[in-house]
């Protein structure tokens, strides 16, 4: 009433009017509907002709609500070109027409089109869908199974150790994560059973650290590779800080330092390495061990052999130069590594550094990180996790479909090429932005009892933003 109070006296003269008008207006009664015999409804609906032979006659679910008809899947021979319906309808309603085609474009599995039941002068249009029994590749990413110790609000809180910034290297091999936290107390590096954490339960087992010291950090980087744990400091460069690898095969067992470098002795090696690591091993433990030294331009590369012996330590120029955070990833078995940085585009190179393909700085966000090519039930999908260097970055796991063309260099190729490169999954880690926003990807794929693709499990950390793992079953048909 104060406001009232406070308008000039024309103003509440008109404001009581305006009530006059709107009680009066209430008070007189609307239109009815009124009924028709005009009825447009659409009670069943069959394909008459499916099947190579177009004898074989379907029948369509219809969703009176949603205005949609689905029919199980049909022969791919089906001629979808001339597909006869037969309908009952409402008294007097019938189809605009008995034949339709649906135009499925190169690829597609799946063709929506609009039909009409007609009473004049009204009608009625129905979304029919038709799909056809073709076989299907991949994983389902509409059935994402997440475990989430992010900063993402739809999960668990973030992992108390990814804050601070005292956890920048952690790995993951399908059965634990590592958490190389910096931290010796309440809780040191330590591993997290996969199996606990799909039960919700964080039981750290904590890795024996006895014999480990030396470095700028004594710990900073790290991987997990086959129920193999690796653990890197973070090196000066000369033989007061060595750079230090230390393994384990049983987290309750004094390590192995399997590796403890004067990297002043290696030519053309960088003065700080241990920022970053990537671990690349078959199932025997051979392979190699990267890593990029604080200043972008040089990478040092290790020999491994059975998972513990390291041999002939060489360092290469690093093209383009990168920010403390670079990481090679292994394509396959093959020879071909993805180079990357949160400021340069993923490069194919080989184990020396030497490049064959470079993606533009535009194709996928520039600070794509730790990016990985897999393949999964008969796709190539391209994984990678953006790192928020800057203010307002965000911190996002991405999967492309990559499938297109014979071997990784024609598959980005054909990518690059395409008028749309959009993510055929995404999930938010929510930052934050930090100046050291180390991050780390990984995948695991279960397999049936037959040996075939079961399950996809992918992976990914930053620093201060958490871990998250996520499950998605293999793509089925659906009926």
């Amino acid at each position: 009433m104060k406001t009232l109070y406070n308008f000039p006296k024309w103003g509440r003269l008109l404001f009581v009017l305006i009530g006059m008008v709107v009680l009066n207006s209430c008070s007189e009664d609307f239109p009815e509907n009124i009924e028709s015999s005009k009825m447009v409804v659409l009670k069943s609906i069959k394909i008459l002709n499916a099947g190579a032979d177009g004898s074989t006659v379907i029948e369509g679910v219809i969703d009176e609500n949603k205005k949609t008809v689905s029919f199980p899947r049909v022969d791919p021979e089906t001629d979808v070109s001339a597909l006869q319906f037969e309908a009952v309808t409402s008294e007097g309603a019938s189809l605009e027409k008995n034949t339709y085609a649906f135009p499925f474009d190169e690829g597609s599995d799946s063709r929506t089109i609009t039909i009409k039941v007609i009473n004049e002068p009204r009608y009625r249009e129905y979304l029919v869908t038709l799909r056809l029994r073709v076989p299907v590749f991949g994983a389902d990413f509409s059935k994402p199974n997440i475990i989430d110790h992010t900063n993402n609000d739809l999960g668990s809180p973030v992992y108390p150790e990814f804050t601070g910034m005292v956890t920048r290297g952690s790995g993951f091999d399908g059965e634990h994560v590592l958490v190389v936290t910096r931290k010796d107390k309440p809780v040191q590096p330590h591993l997290l059973s996969v199996a606990d954490l799909k039960n919700n339960d964080i039981n750290p087992i904590p890795l024996n650290m006895t014999g480990v010291s030396g470095g700028t950090y004594t710990i900073n980087m790290g991987a997990q590779v086959n129920g193999h744990t690796y653990i890197a400091n973070l090196s000066g460069g000369t033989a007061a800080s060595p750079l230090n690898i230390y393994h384990w095969d049983d987290p309750s067992a004094a390590p192995q330092r399997i590796a403890n470098l004067d990297l002043s002795t290696v030519s053309g090696s960088g003065g700080r390495h241990g920022d970053n690591m990537s671990v690349n091993l078959d199932e025997n433990g051979n392979g190699y061990i990267f890593f990029g030294d604080n200043a972008g331009n040089k990478g040092l590369r290790l020999q491994v052999t059975g998972y513990t012996t390291i041999s002939s330590p060489a360092a290469f120029a690093i093209s383009p130069a990168a920010q403390a955070w670079a990481t090679w990833t292994q394509v396959g078995n093959t020879g071909n590594y993805l180079y990357s940085s949160h400021s340069s585009p993923i490069s194919v190179v080989n184990a020396g550094g030497t490049k064959s393909y470079t993606m533009g700085s535009t194709t996928i966000p520039i600070r794509s990180s730790d990016p990985r090519v897999f393949n999964f039930n008969g796709k190539r999908y391209l994984m990678a996790t953006t790192a928020a260097r800057a203010a307002g970055e965000p911190v996002v796991l991405s999967v492309y479909d990559i499938s297109n063309g014979g071997d990784i260099v024609e598959a980005l190729n054909i990518f690059e090429a395409l008028p749309e490169r959009n993510p055929v999954y995404e999930y938010s880690l929510l930052g934050p932005n930090n100046s050291a926003p180390s991050t780390q990807t990984a995948f695991n794929i279960i397999k049936d009892e037959e040996g075939n693709d079961q399950t996809l499990v992918l992976y990914t950390a930053s620093t201060d933003a958490g871990f998250v793992i996520i499950e998605f079953p293999r793509m089925e048909l659906d009926d």
